[in-house]
């Protein structure tokens, strides 16, 4: 066998030997390749289909770190004047430092997708975004405005307020609310102000200065006569819930149709806690009636006053990013009372308040548009700014 073998090398030519030798090269080479990038093909769907697990349930968005990014902010503060309040436009005001608007919260794991407008529309085409809460929740509505239409002017987008009998009125210094409609993927965006997420009342409809029955266990009328048009609403709360501001607003609480009289601080407390529970045990019910309807309870935006509050020589001084840390590493939510009451719902958590904690020097603070002498708000945000990251976040959850 041996001597057969080597007359059949002889037979072979040298031409015909180097040519089997690259073959056999090639297809080795071949082999590997393919071996390679079925590993690397394999382990990118492994890590995709991670991600998509991981999306598919309830992902933490609110546990990541804040990161400097050049493509940050979306719009320009200076000149998104056609949606933008001139009050939360730090860039019209007095403040200089402005690196606060580069910074972009990145959630841990996947991550979520980044904004753009373009495919929000896409995403909300034929569909309403309803915002109602207080002027926090103004704030997400006028950020999401300027990031949808990247602070530009655009005559095409429609006021569409009248079909939702939300016209000023006279006398009125604004309307109850705002809605506008972009023509090119009849996509809706609006905002109805709604402080204490609970129908409010006139006992005395026909007297001026009557007092307002605040009923707690109510929804406002506004979402009982419009949620059917809805496809995905964002309630917020919680900053009205003090005895000064009660007082003001002539709020009388009651519950099951009777006056509930004690009104100290502590059982206001008890009481926006219990509106809270009972608007989400609302619009849970409502849910089946309505497929496809995404609703989310924004977790309470953070104050940083400091030494006072902001008619008692509060302040938020800081004007350096991420002084008290740039990380949320807790699973579990810094509001525990929104966190509690969607619990056990189909109503999803908007968890933006340990992100928006590390945050005081994005607060308007002493840069009022009109400043006053000792007051300073630590209240509300700069636009371009935290309220952005809200946004970011409910994209990627749509």
């Amino acid at each position: 066998m041996f001597l057969m073998m080597k007359e059949g090398i002889r037979g072979i030519k040298v031409s015909q030997f180097v040519l089997i030798l690259v073959l056999i090269c090639l297809v080795s080479a071949t082999v590997l390749v393919l071996t390679w990038t079925k590993t690397t093909f394999l382990s990118y769907l492994i890590s995709s289909q991670t991600c998509i697990s991981q999306l598919n349930q309830d992902y933490n968005y609110a546990k990541g770190k804040w990161v400097f990014d050049d493509s940050w902010p979306l719009y320009s503060g200076s000149d998104c004047k056609q949606w933008l309040s001139p009050m939360w436009a730090c860039r019209l005001m007095q403040r200089k430092d402005f690196e606060y608007e580069k910074l972009r919260w990145q959630p841990n794991g996947c991550g979520a997708e980044p904004f753009t407008a373009s495919k929000f529309l896409t995403r909300m085409s034929n569909k309403t975004l309803a915002f109602v809460g207080d002027s926090l929740g103004r704030q997400q509505f006028q950020s999401l405005m300027c990031m949808v239409t990247s602070g530009e002017k655009r005559p095409d987008v429609l006021n569409v307020g009248y079909e939702y009998g939300l016209v000023k009125a006279r006398g009125a210094i604004r309307p109850d609310g705002w809605v506008y409609r972009f023509p090119s993927t009849n996509t809706t965006i609006l905002y109805y102000w709604s402080a204490s997420l609970c129908d409010l009342v006139p006992i005395d409809p026909s007297n001026s200065t009557t007092d307002i029955a605040m009923h707690l266990d109510r929804p406002p009328a506004f979402l009982r006569n419009f949620l059917h048009k809805f496809d995905v609403l964002v309630l917020n709360t919680g900053h009205h819930w003090n005895k000064d501001k009660l007082k003001a607003n002539r709020w009388v609480m009651h519950v099951g149709g009777i006056p509930k009289t004690s009104m100290g601080l502590t059982d206001t407390m008890d009481a926006k806690n219990f509106t809270v529970y009972s608007i989400v045990k609302w619009v849970n019910t409502q849910l089946p009636k309505y497929p496809g309807l995404k609703v989310f309870l924004r977790s309470i935006s953070p104050r940083h006053f400091a030494n006072g509050d902001w008619n008692t020589g509060g302040t938020c001084d800081n004007i350096t990013p991420l002084s008290h840390g740039k990380e949320v590493v807790q699973d579990y939510s810094s509001d525990g009372i929104a966190a509690g009451a969607v619990n056990g719902t189909e109503v999803k958590l908007l968890d933006i308040t340990a992100l928006s904690q590390l945050r005081d020097e994005g607060h308007i603070s002493r840069y009022s548009i009109r400043p006053t002498t000792g007051v300073q708000d630590c209240l509300h945000w700069c636009l371009p700014g935290i309220p952005d990251t809200w946004n970011d976040i409910l994209f990627a959850q749509l």
